[in-house]
């Protein structure tokens, strides 16, 4: 029991240390995250539909 008990004292201590973003940067950090998730999907999707129509074209010659 003394190890469990060490080990939360453990990591309540290194809870201690961990600087914690403030609400403007989490919000900065979340829209970032948020604009580089679409302009990803929005790249694979012309991807996916540009290939999709030449081997379309390739298929239907």
């Amino acid at each position: 029991m003394g190890k469990v008990l060490g080990f939360f004292k453990d990591v309540y201590g290194e809870m201690q240390k961990v600087v914690w973003p403030t609400r403007a940067q989490t919000i900065r950090y979340t829209v970032a995250v948020i604009v580089l998730s679409l302009s990803v999907a929005v790249i694979l999707g012309a991807a996916d539909y540009g290939l999709l129509k030449i081997f379309e074209k390739i298929v239907n010659k």
